[in-house]
C-alpha cells in the first residue's frame, strides 16, 4: 500500500490539503510497517487548489491514500477519480497515521475547520 501525506515541514501531518505543496510518500511492507519512499516539494503553482491538470505528480506515484488534518469536498472529489481515498485527521504522526490505515484503523477524527 502506498500512501502520501501532507507535510509542509517534513515532520508532522498538516492541513489545507489543497495548497500543500510537500508530501512525505510511504510505501507499507509486509509486516505492516510505514516506511518512507519519497519526498515531493513542489513549486507553489503546483499545489492543487492552483493545479488543475491531470498530470499532477501525486497522480503517478500509484497512491491509494492520502492523509492530511483538513481537505475540502472538491479536493476530496479530485482525488477520487485519481482512485486516491482522502483520509482527514487530527493525528499529527504520519507514520502512525499510516499504520492505523494499513491496518483498517480508525483515525482520529479532524478537529472542526476555521476560515
Amino acid at each position: 500500500m502506498r500512501v502520501a501525506v501532507t507535510s509542509q515541514n517534513f515532520k508532522t501531518i498538516t492541513g489545507h490539503a489543497g495548497k500543500t505543496r510537500r508530501f512525505l510518500v510511504f510505501e507499507v511492507n509486509a509486516d505492516g510497517v510505514p516506511l518512507e519512499v519519497d519526498r515531493l516539494d513542489l513549486p507553489k503553482e503546483m499545489a492543487l487548489h492552483e493545479y488543475h491538470g491531470e498530470d499532477h505528480p501525486l497522480f503517478g506515484l500509484g497512491l491509494e491514500a492520502l492523509v492530511t488534518q483538513g481537505a475540502g469536498q472538491g479536493f476530496m472529489r479530485r482525488l477520487a477519480r485519481q482512485g486516491i481515498v482522502v483520509h482527514a485527521t487530527s493525528e499529527s504522526d504520519p507514520r502512525l497515521a499510516v499504520r492505523l490505515i494499513a491496518t483498517g484503523a480508525s483515525l482520529p477524527p479532524p478537529l472542526p475547520h476555521e476560515h
